[in-house]
Parts: structure tokens; sequence; C-alpha cells
């Protein structure tokens, strides 16, 4: 049986990947499981999608614990602890990331005995990250072996055709370059036998001391129950505010913010904090005089890096 894991961020397309392999693989006569995990409001979030492939009947439910290909969208998750990148993974993994970084460089970070691919930059245009769901589908096709252009392209047809032709083609284009990028590696990717029920190990649990049910119980209106956590890594759009158009009405970008990431000074003025705005763009929807424009964060952060005032 092939088992696959798809990680990524919401919003980058990894159920639509998952989806699209899942589909290639039946196209081929192979019995398909694929499905998501996330979570409610989750843009910019780690969440990731499986696929379980075989010529038998599939009686495995649940996450995949051990895969055979790990996929990862954006190797900003990779350190991400509550991501899972590497959870279950071994010397009979294939990794591949979406990096910019050698493969060499991510096999020495993470101490990885398995196969590690990066996908070349030139394969995704990273102000279009809609598409790198397709991208990812179309190496993963590649690496398995056992998936032909043909299936692809009918799988991305079939998947996508609501969205209209020119989706279709776009994502053609980027998923068959990539299929093409990892034909050196074609069918290097092996499946794995059954887990043994005999062999199963429990899970290593962590033990945490019982608290007082003011702290240990989640408490909204309660001070410092999030600050540490900074959700501003998840974003992926960045609202920015263009203070001459801005007309003050603070009351509706601060009120309509789900975080409580926009702040009012003394004088009226929003500002948004960037540590904690998950880049759910209700901000740029709702404000009036369309002054809070929708960056591209990889764009923002070049600014921010070449001192431009955003």
């Amino acid at each position: 049986m092939y088992r696959i894991r798809f990680h990524g961020r919401g919003g980058q397309g990894m159920k639509t990947a998952s989806r699209i392999l899942g589909t290639a693989f039946f196209l081929e006569g192979y019995e398909v499981q694929d499905a998501p995990r996330y979570g409610a409001e989750r843009r910019g979030a780690p969440i990731f999608a499986y696929v379980r492939a075989d010529h038998a009947a599939i009686n495995e439910r649940g996450i995949i614990q051990h895969p055979d290909l790990v996929i990862v969208a954006d190797d900003s998750l990779v350190p991400v602890a509550g991501a899972g990148v590497v959870t279950g993974i071994d010397a009979h993994t294939v990794l591949l990331i979406n990096s910019d970084e050698p493969p060499e460089l991510w096999k020495q970070r993470l101490n990885f005995a398995g196969q590690v691919f990066t996908l070349p930059v030139e394969t995704e245009d990273r102000a279009e990250l809609r598409f790198i769901g397709a991208t990812c589908s179309g190496a993963a096709a590649r690496l398995l072996g056992v998936i032909t252009r043909a299936s692809l392209s009918q799988a991305i047809t079939e998947e996508l055709q609501a969205l209209g032709d020119a989706v279709v083609d776009k994502n053609l284009a980027k998923a068959l370059t990539a299929y093409d990028l990892m034909e050196a590696h074609r069918g290097c990717v092996g499946t794995s036998s059954k887990v043994s029920a005999t062999d199963y190990q429990n899970p290593a649990w962590v033990n945490l001391p019982f608290d007082d049910a003011r702290i240990a119980a989640p408490a909204i209106h309660a001070a410092a129950t999030s600050v540490q956590v900074n959700t501003g890594l998840w974003r992926t759009l960045r609202p920015v505010i263009d203070y001459e158009l801005c007309n003050k009405c603070w009351w509706i970008c601060s009120s309509f913010c789900p975080d409580g990431a926009i702040d009012v000074d003394d004088k009226g003025v929003p500002h948004i904090d960037y540590d904690h705005c998950k880049g759910c763009m209700v901000c740029v929807a709702q404000c009036p005089p369309h002054a809070i424009a929708s960056v591209p964060e990889q764009e923002a952060q070049a600014q921010d890096a070449a001192g431009e005032v955003t």
C-alpha cells in the first residue's frame, strides 16, 4: 500500500492536491482513500491531507502514522512541532519539500537517513501560492512512478473543471512541469506493508500536572491567554493600511477583527499587530474607504528588509 501525506498551510491547496493524486491513482486502477485534516478558520495555519492507494481493499482508517512519501508545500512548517511534518518518518520515507534550499541541507538539518528532494524554485511562482497544490501533486505522481501523465492530466481536469478552463490550464502547466522535473527520481517511493497489531506501540504520553481551573481552563476574556503564541507566523497575506486613505473609522476594522489584532491609539488611528494578525483579510473586506490592501506576505517581508514603510 502507498501511504502519502501532504503538509501545507490553509489556503495552499493541500486538500486539492490530495484529491488530484487520489483521482490519478483511481484512474490507474487503485483503491483509494484521500482526505484532509483541519479545523475551523484555518487560513495560514498548518494542515495536512493524506492519500492511501492499494490494489486490494483498504481497511486502514485515520491519519497516516508511517508515510512512504511526505510532501511539504511550505518549508517554514518543517520546524513547527504542531505541523507534524516529521512524525513517523524513517529511512524508508521519501521527503519532498518545496524549498529554495538544497536537499543536502535539509538532510543535515533533520539528521534524516531517507531520500530528500526539493522542488526547484522555477517550478513555483511564489506570488501564486494557489497553484502549489497542483505542483506538489504533479511531483508526487512522478516520484511514485505508477501514475502516467495522461492520468495526472485527467485527474486535474476532473477535479478543477468547475473553476473554468483558464484555471485548469494553469494548474496543468504547473503540475506537468513538476512531473517532468522529477523524472530522474521516478519510482523512488516504495510501498510499505500493513502495520501489525501485535507490534503496536502506545503513544509516548506526556503527563501534565493538574492546575486550578482558572489557570487550566480556556478563558478567552482572561489576560495573557494568547500573547505568547505568534499566530502571525501563519499569515500568507498581510493587510496593510494606507493612512492617506484611512478616515479613522476605527470602530469598523478593530471591531470586525476576529482576533483583536487591530489596536487604536488615542487619535483614532488603527495599528495592526502583525505578531498576532493571521491574515484572514476580514479588515480588507470591511474597510469602507478601501484603505487596507492585501499584500503577499513574502512581498511585504521583502519591503521590510529593504526598509520600505508598510
